[in-house]
């Protein structure tokens, strides 16, 4: 996108828009199928009688699953033992309209110090193979090459190369991810959110043999340490970039007792960084 100028910025910002295209055939998780359908409802011509005037309108409906497409997961998501976040057992919030407690609708408004961890340029690579799993090694190596810290508090964003096989459900389903050891590393950090840009911020599949369980980071980021993950971003063009840093916006829609909420991720990063 075109540099913006915002009030009280020291300069022009360009904005990057992290979300990916929401289609019918994109890539869905079996388990989060259907996925995505739009229906126009209400076409142009069925409000256009002569005697009204020019204007007519439309309008459609949408039908999702809350984890299709770029989206952030609730802590209500994720159980551990069938306990959330906090001690919550889940039989006394979970109903047939959702969650009471820890849904999409507790979830503020990500705005912060953002950090793009470009794992593939740090190992020399244009991506990583379909079911590498991120080691703390590899995150460290990226630290250390592109000279940034992860502090307390930060969205960490991983970027694997994943992104570029959107149009190929298939083969993106069967994508790299972070180790539960590597999503452990960033908790301990204190970090308040993480992102990657393929389905499952995990490798999806394999039982870790640590944590007992697949997808060992939703386990510790969202039950064990409510710490948020976004998933299917599109991190190419930021990468392109190679920001240091930049600020974070992420705003989660209110769906009231849901898991998860689609969203629009925008990096902002000053023009000369």
């Amino acid at each position: 996108m075109d540099p913006v100028a915002f009030p009280g910025a020291s300069g022009p910002l360009r904005v990057f828009d992290l979300e990916q295209p929401r289609t019918a055939d994109m890539p869905i998780m079996p388990s989060h199928r259907p996925g995505y359908s739009y229906f126009l409802y209400r076409r142009h011509a069925d409000t256009y009688p002569l005697e009204a005037g020019p204007r007519s309108s439309a309008s459609g409906i949408i039908v999702c699953m809350e984890h299709s497409g770029t989206h952030i997961d609730a802590l209500c998501h994720q159980a551990d033992d069938l306990t959330l976040c906090g001690g919550v057992p889940v039989q006394e919030v979970e109903g047939p309209n959702g969650f009471t407690r820890l849904a999409i609708e507790e979830v503020p408004p990500l705005v912060g110090r953002g950090v793009l961890l470009d794992v593939p340029r740090a190992l020399g690579r244009e991506e990583l193979a379909p079911g590498y799993a991120i080691t703390v090694a590899d995150l460290e190596r990226c630290c250390a090459a592109q000279g940034v810290e992860v502090r307390a508090g930060d969205v960490v964003l991983v970027r694997t190369g994943n992104a570029r096989h959107w149009g190929d459900p298939e083969r993106y389903l069967t994508g790299p991810g972070v180790a539960g050891a590597a999503s452990a590393w960033l908790a301990a950090r204190g970090v308040r959110a993480v992102g990657a840009d393929n389905m499952a911020w995990d490798v999806i599949g394999p039982v870790d043999p640590e944590f007992g369980c697949t997808l060992p980071g939703h386990l510790l980021l969202l039950a064990r340490h409510g710490i948020y993950i976004i998933e299917n971003l599109q991190l190419e063009e930021l990468a392109a970039a190679a920001p240091a840093e930049f600020a974070f916006v992420c705003t989660p829609l209110k769906f009231v007792g849901a898991t998860g909420s689609p969203v629009r991720p925008l990096a902002l990063v000053p023009v000369d960084a």
